[in-house]
């Protein structure tokens, strides 16, 4: 057998060197990914929760599922006292004495916000305040917590009056169409509500400051100008004085878009989970959340008003005459109307939770990229479930959450983690070369 020559032991010495750094990169890679296990991690952090905390979590948010029922139930209740016990013929008695075809119409409609608001203060008060209390979630005294509810019941009956009055004039101008018309106006009413929020309504119930220079509002700024959100300022909103949640959000249109976080965000979480959640609410604008919830809102609403009409015409043709109603251009129907379209709400609850919580899940795929931040992610995301079931079935978080649970979140910046491990290990090298450029 012949020897090999000299020439031919240097290129075959050559290419075992460029080999065998890319065979062991390579093996180097799969090791690195195979240490970690996505499912043994993602147990890791569900388990930092003590059965005690899972088991008040859990009670927390199953309750809710009941509360939706009975708060259906409790306004199909508020809904009888106006017609089946005559309160509506009541109001419409005393407001039909006023001049014209405005006016009629606008008292009743703030009166029958008022009245609504007194009957539904005792599910009010359980829900906002006994409740949240019994889960150690607010922060509030009754009578904050009553101050905040009044300026909301102030705001409802100025702005809900003139909206009511609105979409009563274009149900008796253009008859069984009146519902398209109505779906308009309702979405203008909520682009102008969308836009004035951050600047006029916002401010009524908390305190918004530019949030202090420090790293954490520099690595903030950082990333909305990497990814194109047009802020030059951050906001911190003393929302612990009604609440201990924390929360995040990008708000507004246009020229009043405002990027805020709460204290509670800011004084209970690491600069990594601070980065994780605000790179997530950044996700909102980038992706254009605002525009397309608005969309699918509105397309909504339309369906809504739709089933509405549908319903009280069929309704009204049987109880109309006892509960003293014309017809759907009668003010004194009102009631009516809104049980139907609470009842429609209802039936689309899952529709909707589906449509927010898949905004949700691109928003935190946009944070972690954006971010870069896995485990502060899966720590917030336990300090979300506080008051999230952790751990839901499937069906269960396609129903009733409007947000991914703990498990769906920590699960996610796990997966993140590992395929950004696989990235950091050493690259192979290409297949017949050398990593340097050929002369030519």
């Amino acid at each position: 057998m012949r020897l090999l020559s000299q020439r031919t032991f240097v290129v075959m010495l050559a290419l075992a060197l460029l080999v065998v750094p890319a065979w062991a990169a390579s093996a180097a890679a799969a090791d690195s990914t195979a240490a970690f296990n996505i499912e043994a991690a993602t147990q890791h952090y569900l388990n930092t929760f003590t059965p005690a905390q899972k088991a008040s979590s859990n009670a927390y948010f199953e309750g809710g599922y009941w509360l939706q029922i009975g708060s259906l139930v409790y306004a199909l209740g508020v809904a009888a006292v106006f017609l089946v016990l005559g309160l509506s013929r009541v109001i419409k008695g005393q407001t039909a004495r006023l001049p014209g075809k405005v006016l009629p119409t606008l008292a009743y409609a703030a009166l029958y916000l008022l009245l609504a608001y007194l009957l539904n203060f005792p599910l009010s008060l359980y829900s906002g305040y006994i409740r949240e209390h019994a889960y150690a979630l607010s922060n509030q005294s009754f009578g904050e917590w009553l101050t905040d509810d009044l300026k909301g019941l102030a705001l409802s009956v100025v702005f809900g009056s003139l909206v009511l009055l609105a979409l009563y004039a274009a149900i008796r101008r253009t008859g069984r169409s009146w519902w398209v018309w109505g779906t308009a106006i309702l979405a203008v009413f909520l682009v102008v509500s969308i836009f004035v929020s951050p600047v006029f309504i916002a401010p009524l119930f908390n305190k918004y400051t530019p949030l202090p220079a420090s790293p954490i509002r520099d690595q903030i700024l950082s990333m909305a100008r990497a990814n194109g959100v047009p802020a030059d300022n951050v906001y911190l909103v003393d929302a612990s004085r009604q609440s201990k949640r924390i929360s995040a959000n990008v708000s507004g249109l246009g020229s009043t878009i405002r990027v805020s976080l709460n204290d509670n965000l800011l004084n209970r979480s690491t600069p990594a989970e601070v980065q994780a959640v605000m790179g997530h609410e950044l996700g909102h604008y980038v992706l254009n959340h605002i525009p397309k919830m608005l969309i699918f809102l509105v397309l909504i609403i339309g369906v809504g008003l739709w089933f509405v009409d549908w319903a009280f015409h069929r309704l009204i043709g049987s109880y109309g005459p006892r509960w003293g109603i014309a017809g759907i251009t009668d003010v004194s129907g009102l009631p009516l109307l809104v049980a139907l379209f609470a009842v429609f709400m209802f039936l689309a609850t899952p529709a909707f939770n589906t449509i927010i919580r898949t905004q949700e899940q691109e928003a935190d795929m946009f944070g972690l990229n954006a971010a870069r931040q896995p485990d502060g992610f899966a720590t917030i995301a336990m300090k979300l479930s506080e008051y999230r079931k952790i751990d839901p079935s499937p069906m269960e978080e396609i129903i009733f959450f409007d947000h991914p649970s703990g498990h769906t979140r920590v699960l996610t910046a796990m997966r993140w983690k590992a395929e950004n491990l696989r990235k950091k290990s050493p690259p192979q090298q290409p297949a017949g070369g050398n990593g340097l450029s050929a002369k030519k």
